[in-house]
This record gives C-alpha cells, sequence and structure tokens, in this order.
C-alpha cells in the first residue's frame, strides 16, 4: 500500500498526540511540521522525528508532497487555517472547535463541500470500543429500546485553582464559551452519536467559579505542571464559564441534563454518561474505558469487560488487543485516522468518521447554551 504523507500545522498538546496516532497506521508518513518561526519548527522537528520543517504554514501548505493536513493549533486560528487548507486543496483533519462560531464553520462546511476533499473533526471519544458497542447497543431495538432519558457530566481539575491558567481562559483565544465548548463539546457529540439522536432545545445555567485568575507573566505550556512564584503572576479578570448545568431536549422528545466543570477537584479527564432506554440501561466512563456498565430492572446488572470476543462484530475492529489489555485515550484518535486514511486509500467506506457537518452542529449547540445562559430560558439550536 502506498503511504500517504501528513503534515502537522501545531506541536502543543494535541500536535503530537495527532503524530504518535499516525505513526502507529503503518500507511502514514508525517512528513512535515509547521510552527511559529522557522527556530521553534526545527526544534519540534527534531524532537519528533519529522524530516520537513516549516516557520509558516502556508509553505507547508505549498508542499506538494503533502496530501493530508492536521490543524492541532488554538482555536482562534482554525478557521483561517482551516480555510487556508482548503483552498489548497489538501485533505484535513481538524481540532475541534471547527471555528469561533457557526457563521465560521457554516462556512468551512461550505468551502469543504465544494473543495471535494476530505474533511475530519477529532471526536476522538467516538472511535473506543466501547461506546462503538453502546452505538451498536442503542440502534438494536431489542437491546436497548427507545431512549427515555440521558444525563453525565464532563469533569476536569485543571483549572481548580484561580493560580490556574491557559490560553483558553482567553476569549480572544478560546472563543466565548471555554467548559462548555472545549469538553462539553465532547460530551454533546457522543451522547448524539450513540443514541442517534439530535439536541434540539437547551436551558443553561453557566457559573464563572473563578472571576479573577492569576495569569503567568511568561508563557507556560499547557499540562506543564510549572509553579511560579507571586511575582511571576498578575490579576486577569475571567468572563468564560467554569461550570455549567444544561437541560436538553433531543428531537425524539426525550430530555437529559448535562454537568460541566472543570474545577472538580480529582476529576482529570472524567466524561461519564448514562442512557436510560426501555429495556436497559448503558453507562460509560472515560476514565474506565474498558468497561460497559448495563443496567437492567428485571435481571441482574452487568459490567461489560473490553473483549473483542463480546462485541458486536462492527465494534470488534475498534478493539486491537484481547480482553484484559486495555485500550484507552490514545486509540481513539488512532481509530479515527485509520477510518479517514483507510477511506483515503480506498480500503475502507466513508461515513465511519466525524465531519466538518459535525464540527459545525456542535458550534451551534454550543451557542444555544450560551444564548440560554444569557437569557435564562430555553433556546432551540439554530442549526
Amino acid at each position: 500500500m502506498q503511504r500517504i504523507q501528513a503534515g502537522i500545522i501545531g506541536t502543543g498538546f494535541i500536535g503530537p498526540a495527532h503524530i504518535e496516532a499516525l505513526r502507529r497506521l503503518g500507511n502514514v508518513e508525517v512528513a512535515a511540521v509547521a510552527e511559529r518561526g522557522q527556530d521553534l519548527a526545527e526544534r519540534k522537528a527534531k524532537e519528533l522525528s519529522i524530516p520537513k520543517a516549516y516557520g509558516d504554514y502556508h509553505a507547508l501548505l505549498a508542499d506538494p508532497d503533502i496530501q493530508v493536513v492536521h490543524n492541532c493549533t488554538p482555536n482562534h486560528l482554525h478557521f483561517e487555517v482551516n480555510r487556508d487548507i482548503l483552498a489548497a486543496g489538501k485533505h484535513v483533519v481538524s481540532e475541534k472547535p471547527l471555528a469561533m462560531n457557526s457563521t465560521e464553520s457554516r462556512e468551512l462546511v461550505r468551502l469543504a463541500n465544494a473543495a471535494g476533499v476530505v474533511h475530519a473533526i477529532d471526536f476522538n471519544y467516538r472511535y473506543m470500543p466501547l461506546v462503538q458497542q453502546a452505538r451498536l447497543m442503542c440502534q438494536a431495538t431489542d437491546e436497548v429500546g427507545r431512549v427515555l432519558a440521558v444525563h453525565g457530566s464532563y469533569l476536569q481539575d485543571w483549572l481548580h485553582q484561580a493560580t490556574d491558567w491557559n490560553w483558553r481562559l482567553v476569549p480572544e483565544m478560546s472563543g466565548d464559551s471555554r467548559a462548555i465548548a472545549d469538553i462539553g463539546s465532547h460530551w454533546c457529540d457522543l451522547v448524539q452519536f450513540v443514541t442517534g439522536l439530535k439536541i434540539v432545545r437547551v436551558m443553561a445555567d453557566l457559573v464563572t467559579i473563578h472571576p479573577v485568575r492569576k495569569r503567568p507573566k511568561v508563557e507556560v505550556e499547557t499540562y506543564a505542571g510549572k509553579v511560579l512564584t507571586p511575582e511571576e503572576m498578575e490579576d486577569v479578570p475571567i468572563n468564560t464559564e467554569d461550570y455549567g448545568s444544561v437541560l436538553l431536549e433531543f428531537d425524539s422528545g426525550a430530555h437529559g441534563v448535562l454537568t460541566v466543570n472543570q474545577c472538580a477537584a480529582g476529576r482529570k479527564n472524567r466524561l461519564f454518561y448514562e442512557i436510560d432506554g426501555a429495556n436497559c440501561a448503558l453507562a460509560w466512563d472515560q476514565e474506565q474505558p474498558n468497561e460497559l456498565w448495563i443496567g437492567r430492572r428485571s435481571g441482574p446488572n452487568q459490567v461489560m469487560l473490553k473483549d473483542p470476543s463480546l462485541l458486536h462484530a462492527e465494534a470488534r475492529e475498534y478493539a486491537h488487543y484481547p480482553g484484559g489489555h486495555n485500550e484507552a485515550y490514545p486509540d481513539g484518535p488512532k481509530n479515527l485516522f485509520r477510518n479517514v486514511y483507510g477511506f483515503l486509500a480506498g480500503t475502507r467506506p466513508g461515513g465511519d468518521f466525524a465531519t466538518f457537518e459535525d464540527g459545525h452542529n456542535e458550534i451551534a449547540i454550543c451557542e444555544a447554551m450560551l444564548k440560554s445562559g444569557r437569557e435564562k430560558s430555553w433556546v432551540e439550536v439554530a442549526y
């Protein structure tokens, strides 16, 4: 099989995760990286063993050998970079959010369809083996049955203290929403993917727990864990949400509730959902990704362990190791990229990866939640 050459724009936290996942596929060569300035690009390329380094992403886009470009830049650059990738005629895998608002994301969907290229967005939790199993169980009318209600949360503690700082706290770089857009979008995408239902109305309560935070006077890399002295920090007002609870209505008439919190001590990356069906309930926790809880009214509850021999046939290909050999966060992006690059290589069908349309839909949901939080009322999602 001919190897596909990929380029990566941005090498913060998520860029190297893309690189590692791509290298596990076997038919992809990560051939180039672009960063802010040639010195930084060359340093990152050396660290990551990538042959080409570009100090301007436009130069990477002009490289005729690069077939697919991964947009791993900060949020405020997503629209411009995605637009330029499409204009260059390259296939694109973008980090979320797709853009800063639904006007931009709607335009990217239009441009992507007009360009005729493959476009994907990294809603990576879809591609965990037991998430695929839960989706298939929801699709089977004799397993979960009609979805009665959905609830869950996405909790983190990396912004627990007022001294915690990251560029995502700056609306000009991250957007008008933070907790909802950053992690709530993953939950909403995942629940809609598993249930097959669509969120149509929301009622949101959004709270800024730390209205003032301490910002470092020098740049600190995300998740670096560096402790700064008071003299190295300055007060900055915060106007994006740390916490949100949102009532949901789905197109089936089912209701649900989501809680997001980036100040939840001890919760490192807990994405949890429970789907209450007419025949049984399903629950999954991203911090324990190899277990799927199945709840029953008229029989014993069950915890299904990730084991290819126990999964539905269509979910089996997402589990690459035998039962008892755990799979976790890095395997979600790997499975997503396998689907995208397999489609490009002609070895897989289309339709088994999230696209720019999915990215646009999540921005529309986030905007409805923001509007609801301001108006203190139910708001319909304007897709």
